[in-house]
């Protein structure tokens, strides 16, 4: 039952030893095969169900499926990855993100609070390792740094307040002992206050306002590999751990409700307006993830089978087409740099296919048909509608079509501006491949996205 996790410590071990020797070519080769045989050791273990540690530890359908997407992520960053010079102390920076992963997979299978903690420390703190591991040197590449380890010692600090006010209300610290005392104090202010702060570590995860703040200074001053790993994979846990409080939950209080509601509204609308006006690409991205944490809310909304499976589907595709715009900018910043939405000029001229990638990746993000990106949206749309929810529904709409044009702006400048610099953009294979691969699944799952979305409901 343990083999995912196990596997994940294995992997992030074995290059601690790299670390005393191995480097280039053969280092990447190590990895990729690693990364591989983790996705392998999740499909394995696909269908394990049982309890561990008294309870405190559930694997089950929903938890493994999960582990699968994790891993899965990790593996696309890992091939992503193609450049020894773009991080300093390379098998290192590969332990840490095992260990994140490897938090990351124990936080979706955690039912109980200290074991929710410990997995988000274990997560987090090999992040705020990587963050300053950049080779090019940027002007807030240490203060992204610094400010990425203050945030989150300041969210530790409040979801443990939180969750001392939950204890102290349930005397249990096992999710399902509190949400059943929960109806009990639920209209309580200190009870609504405990469980607002024990949530904002899976806020903070999802770039959520108000704990947003983080992201944009982080994103542009870490490395693309770390950016794309931040951005994507941390939070496809944070959306599976709230789908696991809904999930015990039941159906949601008007209160808690509005709050929600409160929150994607303000998320969706701040990260919508201000990402108009940006023009570095990873600050842009930053911006986004603020407001498609919003969209996500819209899922929560409905507490039922249909709106977990629906948080899951979009937050999968998110990380397809995230990673498959974090790709473009890697392959086009080969020395490291942070690239300006200028720097697109001429790009469907240098290289077709990346152009294809990144118009594939922005359709997506903007939520334009065929592409899952729309598929996700409107499954969230359904599930809100239905609850009863017209109001964030109208709001979420009205923003799609505000980010419609920053998104689409990237594609614009990469196929109609002219650049002097018209030197065709050389790619490996693994490259084309892979460029290909983002493409391609951000299409099916846009088309074909039924049989996912079945088999995850079967879980929920």
């Amino acid at each position: 039952m343990l083999l995912p996790e196990i596997y994940m410590l294995v992997f992030s071990v074995l290059f601690l030893f790299l670390s005393l020797g191995v480097r280039g070519k053969s280092l990447f080769v190590i990895s990729r095969v690693l990364a591989l045989g983790g996705v392998a050791v999740c499909l394995f273990s696909l269908n394990s169900n049982g309890l561990l540690f008294s309870g405190a530890y559930q694997i089950d359908g929903f938890s493994q499926i999960f582990k699968l997407i994790l891993t899965a992520g990790l593996t696309l960053v890992i091939f992503m990855f193609n450049k020894d010079d773009e991080v300093e102390n390379t098998p290192e920076f590969f332990m840490f993100l095992g260990f994140s992963t490897l938090g990351l997979t124990v936080l979706v299978s955690s039912v109980e609070l200290i074991s929710i903690l410990i997995s988000l420390e274990i997560s987090s703190f090999s992040l705020y390792a990587i963050v300053p591991l950049r080779r090019t040197k940027t002007a807030g590449h240490l203060e992204a740094a610094i400010k990425y380890l203050f945030f989150g010692a300041i969210s530790t600090g409040i979801v443990l307040y939180g969750m001392g006010y939950l204890y102290g209300m349930a005397h249990s610290t096992y999710l399902a002992d509190i949400v059943a005392k929960l109806p009990l104090f639920i209209d309580r202010p200190l009870a609504i206050l405990g469980l607002i702060l024990t949530m904002s570590a899976f806020f903070f995860k999802l770039s959520l306002f108000p704990l947003h703040f983080w992201a944009p200074d982080i994103y542009e001053g870490a490395s693309d590999t770390t950016t794309a790993f931040i951005a994507t994979v941390p939070k496809v846990a944070a959306a599976a751990l709230l789908i696991r409080l809904t999930m015990l939950a039941g159906l949601p209080t008007e209160q808690f409700a509005m709050l929600l509601m409160v929150l994607a509204a303000f998320s969706m609308t701040l990260g919508n307006l201000v990402g108009l006006v940006q023009e570095d690409i990873k600050r842009l991205v930053a911006y986004s993830g603020i407001a498609h944490a919003g969209y996500l809310m819209l899922g929560l909304l409905s507490f039922d089978k249909a709106g977990n499976a629906a948080i899951a589907y979009y937050i999968t595709v998110y990380l397809v087409m995230n990673l498959a715009l974090f790709y473009v900018l890697m392959l086009l910043s080969r020395n490291g740099e942070n690239l300006k939405i200028a720097d697109l000029g001429g790009l469907a001229r240098r290289s077709p296919l990346v152009a294809f990638t990144l118009a594939a990746a922005a359709f997506s993000l903007a939520g334009i048909p065929p592409t899952g990106g729309f598929t996700g949206k409107f499954f969230l749309f359904i599930t809100a509608f239905k609850a009863g929810y017209l109001g964030i529904v109208i709001i979420a709409a009205v923003n799609t079509v505000i980010s419609v044009f920053y998104y689409l702006n990237l594609v614009r400048i990469s196929y109609s501006r002219e650049t002097k610099d018209n030197t065709p953009l050389k790619l490996a294979f693994s490259e084309k491949a892979l460029c290909w691969l983002f493409s391609i699944l951000i299409i099916v799952l846009g088309l074909l996205p039924l049989g996912f979305l079945d088999m995850l409901r079967q879980v929920m």
